[in-house]
């Protein structure tokens, strides 16, 4: 089994750099996770220099994406013209039936591709005091209420220990260098704690009692597994949640995913300018 997920892997890895990072171009060492609705980066990156773009489908051993507003692609660009990176233009999911190591492989490989930064972003609930739909948290922890992980079974030695330490699973500099650049660009960026549920369904307003006590600011489905996949293998991580809505309970309005898009919609500006900014400054 250990040998198969290492040759698919592989596999994977040498299809991406033969399609997206041939000799002639720079290699990336930072990659974005493009969370729900947040696709405006990949159609930036898209319509500049040395753009290249292969759907998840055509990369072998990859899973599509089954939710509106991922849009299940890799992208590699230069942000700014100048700083390659690689785009995961839409993430997978538990709750659309994958494994918790499904949700990871796309991590995973490129890692093995070299990429030792990643820069995950996510559409939240916000649970914390303050905290409003269309503002930014930088996550500075998080707690995991899945169930599960992506470290369960028998450990890959080639990618990581079998214990990981996760004392600083977000790292704290790139945290500064965000919050720097959101507060030169005049951007609400809050700090907090992010609460990873399964999913599908929304929180309960008791659930979102429950995790203001335990300390948590936003919520959301996503992100954790690919944190632990990530400081695994060794490689740093900086965490954006976009607030879209407030967390059950905590709002008379009710919560649907077309509200949490076309929320993101609107912060996309906001966060494609602090991913540049973080971006020429981690490279």
């Amino acid at each position: 089994m250990v040998e198969s997920t290492i040759t698919k892997l592989r596999e994977a890895a040498d299809f991406i750099n033969r399609r997206l990072m041939p000799s002639t171009k720079p290699k990336a060492t930072v990659a974005i996770v493009l969370g729900s609705g947040l696709g405006q980066l990949g159609s930036a990156i898209m319509d500049g220099p040395m753009a290249a773009l292969v759907k998840y489908g055509e990369i072998p051993h990859f899973k599509t994406s089954t939710v509106d507003g991922h849009r299940g692609e890799l992208i590699y660009g230069l942000i700014d013209g100048s700083t390659p990176v690689l785009l995961i233009n839409g993430r997978l999911h538990c709750y659309e039936g994958y494994s918790a190591q499904d949700v990871v492989f796309p991590i995973r490989v490129l890692r093995l591709l070299g990429i030792t930064k990643f820069i995950l972003t996510n559409a939240s609930g916000a649970i914390g005091d303050d905290f409003e739909p269309g503002q930014l948290m930088a996550i500075v922890d998080h707690i995991n209420l899945t169930g599960s992980s992506p470290l369960i079974g028998k450990n890959i030695d080639e990618l990581g220990p079998r214990f990981v330490d996760m004392s600083e699973a977000y790292d704290r500099e790139y945290i500064a260098i965000a919050k720097s650049a959101a507060k030169s660009a005049a951007i609400t960026m809050h700090e907090g704690v992010y609460a990873g549920l399964i999913g599908p369904c929304y929180e309960t307003p008791a659930e979102i009692t429950m995790l203001k006590r335990m300390g948590a600011h936003a919520v959301g489905m996503s992100t954790v597994f690919e944190t632990i996949a990530a400081r695994h293998m060794g490689a740093k991580v900086l965490a954006i949640s976009c607030l879209t809505n407030k967390a059950a309970g905590l709002s008379a309005k009710k919560i649907s995913h077309q509200e949490v898009i076309e929320i993101n919609a609107c912060v996309s500006d906001k966060l494609t300018a602090i991913l540049t900014d973080v971006v020429k400054a981690i490279a």
